[in-house]
Formats: structure tokens, C-alpha cells, sequence
């Protein structure tokens, strides 16, 4: 990763500051992106302090002029782009019949036109470079995860995208990875939007059991150097979902219903 140019969405927290650390790490170049630029301002020095060349570059991913800004930006500032980790995203709890639309509509456009805009804008430089997407995606874009109707929609619609692009450059040396991590230790479930659109404000699961953003993180970063089109990460809830999913669907949605109407204050 020595020198090569990454831009990370959604690098203020979670899985998405995890990478930026990692990458640092590794000699890459990094464009941090998120909403909050203070807390970018944060990190941008921590990485700088260990010798990272960054840039900061305040995006909202579900604005496209954000999203080209931030692709015009990397380049002004590195020259070209060698990854675009798509990670920025929300989720979502609440059964569809109570669930607002403009909550459904803020999933799609954070979650999947934000990843649209990015690499529709990065596409170029990345076929320039013969580079890496990713797109960090879920089991949710998998399975019909009950009770996160936006979310699982989002991620099923990020995977048609990243898929289709991946055929579609099957000839020009363009790598396409789609990442799974699974249930991982991050705020997302406490910023997670409720049936009216308000942040849930914490978590109904177990972090301290789950994968740490950190493992995730190299995991990924590994894929993205093997050039593999997909990884699932952990087991039960991660490759042997996937795997029921094809061979015992019936089974795996009363498996999943039960799974997570044990979630507390579960909406069914």
C-alpha cells in the first residue's frame, strides 16, 4: 500500500476510521471523508503525527456535488486515485408497515446513490490506475434482514451496482470488492434511524461480542491486496447465513426471525 492513493467514506468512526489508521500504517495516502470536519480534524493529525499524508475533505455522500468534490479534491491534492472504499452508510430499525418513506429514502441516499456518486466520479482515475472499489456492505444485502427493510434494500442495491461494474470492466484491469463484515463493534446501531427518521441512540446488541473494527479492517485491506471480488466475515452470522441463504432459504428466514426478535426492544 506504500503511496497508493485511498479515499475512505464515512472515515470519522467505526469500520471507516479503522481502515484510515490502517492504511496510514501501511504508507498509503489517505482523503478522509465524513460529515463531522472536526472530528476528521482530529484524525487528520493523529495520521499526520505518524508520517500519513491525508487530506480532509467534509462530504456528505448523499449529495453528488459533495461526492465529486471529494473525487476532485483527492486528485488535486495526490494526483491520481488508486482506492475508493465506500463505506459511509446508516441503518435502520422498524418494521416497513410503521416505517416512514423519507426514512426508506435517506437509507437509498446514503447508502447506495452515495456509493453511485463516488465511484461514477472516481471511475476514470481508477481505470487510469487499474485500481480497487470496495463497498462495504452487510449480511443485510444478503438476506431480508427483518426489521431493517431500508437497510437491507440499500445494501442489495449496492451490491447490483458494484457487481454490474465489476462485469462490465471485466477487461480493463479495474478490481471490484465487495465486503461483508457482518455484525461489527460501531455506533451504527446507535445512529441507526427509528420508524420516524430519529437516531435510535443505542444499541439493542452486545458490542463487546462482536468483531472489532480493527479486524475488520485488515481483513478488508487484505481482500483489496488478493484482488478478491468478495469476502464474508465471521461465521455464524457471516458465511454460514450466506450459505443457507442458498441452500436452505425457508429455514434461514424463521432462523432469522427468531435471531433477531430477541434483539431488545425488538419491533415484532
Amino acid at each position: 500500500m506504500k503511496n497508493k492513493v485511498v479515499i475512505i467514506t464515512g472515515a470519522s468512526s467505526g469500520i471507516g476510521l479503522a481502515l484510515a489508521k490502517e492504511f496510514a500504517k501501511q504508507g498509503a495516502k489517505v482523503a478522509l471523508a465524513a460529515r463531522s470536519s472536526q472530528k476528521l480534524a482530529t484524525i487528520s493529525e493523529e495520521l499526520t503525527s505518524i508520517g500519513c499524508d491525508n487530506i480532509v475533505v467534509t462530504t456528505d455522500v448523499s449529495i453528488e456535488n459533495d461526492c465529486k468534490h471529494l473525487i476532485d479534491a483527492t486528485v488535486s491534492a495526490f494526483g491520481k486515485i488508486d482506492i475508493l472504499i465506500n463505506n459511509a452508510g446508516i441503518s435502520m430499525r422498524a418494521l416497513f408497515k410503521d416505517v416512514e418513506i423519507d426514512v426508506l429514502k435517506q437509507l437509498m441516499d446514503v447508502n447506495f446513490w452515495g456509493t453511485a456518486y463516488c465511484c461514477k466520479y472516481a471511475l476514470p482515475y481508477l481505470l487510469e490506475s487499474k485500481g480497487s472499489i470496495t463497498g462495504i456492505s452487510s449480511i443485510a444485502g444478503y438476506i431480508g434482514l427483518p426489521g431493517r427493510t431500508g437497510y437491507s434494500a440499500s445494501k442489495f442495491a449496492m451490491h447490483g451496482l458494484l457487481e454490474t461494474i465489476r462485469v462490465e470492466n471485466l477487461k480493463t484491469g479495474l478490481h471490484v470488492l465487495i465486503a461483508a463484515p457482518g455484525f461489527t463493534a460501531s455506533n451504527i446501531r446507535k445512529t441507526a434511524l427509528t420508524n420516524n427518521g430519529s437516531q435510535q441512540g443505542s444499541t439493542p446488541r452486545k458490542e463487546s461480542k462482536m468483531m472489532s473494527a480493527e479486524e475488520v479492517a485488515i481483513s478488508i485491506i487484505k481482500a483489496i491486496k488478493k484482488r478478491k471480488e468478495t469476502i464474508v466475515l465471521t461465521f455464524l452470522e457471516g458465511k454460514l447465513t450466506v450459505f443457507l441463504k442458498k441452500c436452505m432459504p425457508r429455514l434461514l428466514d424463521r432462523l432469522s426471525f427468531k435471531h433477531m426478535s430477541k434483539e431488545e426492544n425488538s419491533p415484532f
